[in-house]
């Protein structure tokens, strides 16, 4: 095993713990079944998807395991991510209390649909990967990158941000938690301040994106922004 995926493999089951302690410990009962199908809903397609990347792109892979507050080279990267992992971390815990205290109730279809949204913004994170291998984990330029405008890149600047928003929605309601979707608004106006500044950082740093930003009108949401 090499140590890139050594490394990738540390990073999994650290994501994997990390979030069976999310989920369990605010609940204070493994007698959730509705975090045991959203930790299999969402730890194996990124398990998939890791490696996959370990075999057909390896140069991505790497880009996306040096991630988080720390690796990003921005002084308001850095502010975000670690705002972002904050909330990351809400957003996890807090259908687990609502379980326990019985806050809110959700029907089995809604858990399903949840699911569903989960596994959605899993395949088009998925997708953007296949198109484009200079998807890094933090914000930056690499030499010899070039400007995607194809595939989800022909309908928005930030299609792998479109694909987290869906998913960090689906979350709460995937946990049975109507009141968790609450604590995904602030998480979403974070990853709309992180793609406001990395669109600033790449019209001064990659070649070509001015003009793909003339091109493909909107960020997020075709048609609307």
């Amino acid at each position: 095993m090499t140590d890139l995926n050594k490394k990738a493999s540390a990073g999994f089951l650290e994501l994997l713990l990390g979030l069976f302690i999310l989920l369990f410990l605010p609940a204070w009962t493994f007698y959730y079944w509705q975090a045991w199908i959203f930790l299999a809903t969402f730890s194996l397609p990124i398990l998939a998807i890791t490696l996959y990347l370990a075999k057909y792109d390896p140069k991505l892979l790497a880009r996306r395991v040096n991630a988080g507050a720390g690796a990003e080279k921005e002084k308001t990267q850095k502010l975000i991510q670690a705002i972002a992992a904050m909330l990351f971390i809400i957003v996890m815990a807090f259908p687990a209390i609502d379980h326990r205290i019985h806050w809110s109730a959700v029907p089995l279809r809604t858990v399903f649909a949840g699911n569903g949204l989960v596994l959605l913004g899993l395949l088009i994170i998925f997708f953007v990967f296949k198109k484009n291998t200079f998807a890094s984990a933090t914000i930056e330029a690499d030499n010899g990158q070039k400007v995607i405008s194809t595939g989800p890149y022909a309908l928005v600047r930030h299609p792998m941000y479109v694909g987290g928003i869906i998913l960090f929605f689906g979350t709460p309601l995937a946990l049975g938690s109507s009141w968790g979707l609450l604590t995904v608004v602030p998480l979403a106006l974070v990853i709309v301040w992180r793609l406001l500044d990395e669109e600033n950082f790449l019209l001064k740093n990659l070649p070509g994106y001015a003009e793909y930003r003339s091109k493909v009108k909107y960020r997020l949401v075709p048609f609307i922004w």
